[in-house]
């Protein structure tokens, strides 16, 4: 079964009145009927760009983003699905998409997970 990255966009700049009501709900919501379909791989929740990002290129490195955009990475997923139209049908069921972000789907070329042993 072929893996895809759903990248999670959400608006850069949130104020408390923007905030949908039950939006935390939703996507965790989102999350466990994921799991429960046996389709989520990893999925990783970031915090907020403006605040925590450093970017490098080259020699320079800034505070903030990569880039500075309308939307920012507000979080990634690996899912696996038979195919492209399975990968969308899952991803555009992510909260994401109707509360004034979106996601982006693409092919997972390949991946490494290390292996770390067991914390108690």
């Amino acid at each position: 079964m072929a893996q895809y990255a759903i990248l999670i966009y959400t608006k850069a700049h949130v104020d408390e009145a923007e905030v949908v009501p039950g939006a935390r709900e939703a996507h965790d919501r989102h999350f466990e009927e994921t799991v429960r379909s046996g389709a989520l791989v990893a999925a990783f929740a970031l915090q907020p760009a403006a605040d925590t990002a450093t970017s490098i290129r080259g020699d320079v490195v800034t505070d903030g983003p990569f880039v500075d955009a309308k939307e920012v990475i507000a979080g990634f997923a690996i899912i696996e699905a038979p195919d492209l139209d399975a990968a969308l049908k899952i991803a555009r069921a992510n909260p994401a998409t109707q509360q004034g972000g979106g996601v982006e789907v693409r092919p997972v070329e390949g991946a490494f997970i290390a292996d770390r042993p067991a914390t108690a």
